[in-house]
């Protein structure tokens, strides 16, 4: 059982909303109505199953999904812009990483809605 910290639908509310993406946008990309994706973002627990299918929409791991806070968004902005942190993050890599899965997932709903693979 969930417990209310770790509330899955307010997760997947928060990380649709910071890629900018409407309840109506997510609901067509699953197939499903946003009274559906409403419902969902009220929901303590989500299924595996419908996790994995926000997750590529929302284009992060199911894992980044259930581990998600607030407070590691705005800690990596942070460590983003503090040049006094010695350690191996290359914010360009990690830009260009976004960048390719954001490119993959694009390919990937170019195919799914065209029928073509490849």
């Amino acid at each position: 059982m969930a417990e209310p910290t770790l509330h899955i639908g307010r997760k997947i509310s928060k990380i649709r909303e910071l890629r900018g993406m409407k309840q109506e946008t997510l609901a067509t990309e699953l197939g499903i109505s946003q009274q559906a994706i409403s419902k969902i973002e009220q929901s303590a627990e989500v299924e595996e199953d419908a996790l994995i299918k926000i997750s590529k929409v929302l284009g992060v791991t199911v894992e980044g999904l259930k581990h998600f806070t607030e407070d590691s968004v705005f800690n990596n902005i942070n460590n983003f812009h503090d040049n006094s942190i010695q350690n191996n993050f290359n914010p360009i890599e990690k830009v260009i990483e976004l960048y390719e899965r954001l490119l993959q997932s694009e390919r990937e709903k170019i195919e799914f809605l065209t029928g073509k693979k490849g």
